[in-house]
Parts: structure tokens; sequence; C-alpha cells
């Protein structure tokens, strides 16, 4: 499992060792939150943990400042608690950044100044669905282990330890993005206001017009026998066209198609 170019997460015990393939997000020497998922390769025995990965990943620099500074591995389970600890730090992370910037666009919406665009929005949604996808898989992992009748004893405390800190991140991503699929929906439903106000407009105004519309429709015919057709039937026609426009507001009004 570590030498494979697998990087679907899955577990395996065998013989006293724990073999682990996790998602983590990978970094760059000069940023550290990059949106690319990295496969660690774990394996654990009574006295020794190798891990591997092809790129530089988040989990792995946590570790490494962790032990410079001073902490201490005792053990396959406090090895394996500091690992999954760090991957969890890391993803953590992403969450509440993820969760400050969908305060910030509602509160932008709230008040009504830059709300957010849908292309905004969709980065953050497809940031939170990754994590997501992450967090079930690795979470499935760790079922899978602590169902394993030969998992060793000394791990079953910090698997399930583990296991329960990664259903809580996952809560935290889906409250985030249930959030989020709160302000789409408010954003949704204000553009639909704003376009069924603006086809309401439309209608009541084709409506006033189109009295108006008859009237110079009628006076533009080519045949004999119009009225005013002396020196004041322009104004005569005119005023024809503006009094039907105003009968036909009066009438909607009474009807109460203006609030």
């Amino acid at each position: 499992m570590l030498l494979s170019s697998d990087t679907h997460q899955r577990t395996l015990v065998d013989d006293g060792a724990v073999c682990c393939i996790l998602h983590d997000f990978e970094r760059d020497f000069d940023v550290r939150d990059t949106a690319r998922v990295g496969a660690l390769h774990v394996a654990i025995t009574p006295d020794l943990i190798v891990t591997a990965r092809r790129h530089p990943i988040g989990s792995a620099d946590i570790v490494r400042h962790r032990i410079a500074g001073g902490a201490r591995v005792n053990g396959p389970a406090t090895a394996l608690d500091a690992l999954i600890g760090a991957l969890a730090q890391n993803i953590d992370t992403v969450i509440r950044k993820l969760s400050v910037e969908m305060q910030g666009a509602e509160d932008a919406f709230l008040e009504g100044h830059h709300p957010p665009t849908s292309r905004e929005l969709l980065g953050i949604r497809r940031r939170l669905a990754q994590i997501h996808r992450m967090l079930d898989g690795a979470q499935r992992v760790f079922r899978r282990l602590e169902q394993d009748e030969d998992l060793p004893e000394a791990l079953q405390p910090t698997v399930e330890k583990l296991s329960q800190r990664l259903q809580g991140l996952d809560a935290d991503a889906l409250a985030v993005q249930s959030q989020l699929r709160l302000l789409r929906d408010e954003l949704d439903m204000q553009s639909d206001q704003r376009t069924n106000q603006n086809l309401y407009l439309l209608s009541v105004m084709t409506a006033l017009m189109l009295p108006a519309t008859l009237v110079t429709g009628l006076f533009g015919m080519n045949t004999g026998g119009l009225p005013f057709t002396g020196g004041h039937g322009t104004i005569a026609a005119t005023l024809l066209a503006a009094g039907t426009a105003l009968a036909t507001y009066l009438f909607l009004r009474s009807k109460g198609f203006f609030r």
C-alpha cells in the first residue's frame, strides 16, 4: 500500500500492522492552502510508523513542526493520533476560512453593499463539496478499522476518538454548506422578485399603451370619412389617445393593480 499508486481512501489490517490511504490538501512551498487533494499512505506497526506521499501535504508539515517543537511520540497510538490530528487540523483550518468567507458574503447580502456573485459562491460550494467527500471517505476508513477484529487493542481508543473528531469536522462542513444553501436561496428569491417586478411593470405599461395604440392605428388608416380631419385634428386625436390611456389607468387602479 505504501508503494501503490492507488489514491482511493482505504485501510488494511494485517498481522498487527495497520495501513491506510487518506486524503489531505497538498501544499506548495510558498502557498500553505491549495485546492489540490493528495493521498497520504500510512503504515503503523507496534514500533514503527512510515508515511509516503507524492507531493507535499499540510498534515505532514504540521506534524514536523510539532515534533520540532518538542512533541513526543511514544507508540503507535500517539503516532496515529498525531498524524490524523494534524490532518484534521489542516482541514479544520480550511473549513474555518470558508465559514468566514460565508459570513462576509451573508453580511454583504443583508447590508445590500456588494452582494456576493454566483461565481464567488460557486467557488465556496466546490471547496465544501470537496471537503465533504474527503471527510466522508476518511470516516469510512475509521469505521472499518473500528469493526476490524484484527485491529490492535492499543489503537482501539485512538481510532474511536479520531472517528468522532472526523464526524465533528464533517458536521461543521455540512453546517457551512447549509448556510451557503440558504444564502443561495435568498439570492435566487431576490432575483426572481426583481424579474417579477419588471414583468409586472412591463405588463402595466403595455396595458396603458394599448388603447392609445388602437387610437393611433385607427387614425392612421388611409380611408375616407375619418373624424378630426380639420386643422386641430392631431391635437384632438392626441387628447383622445391620452384620455383612453388615463381611463385604462383609472380602471386598473380601481381593480387594485397598482399597489
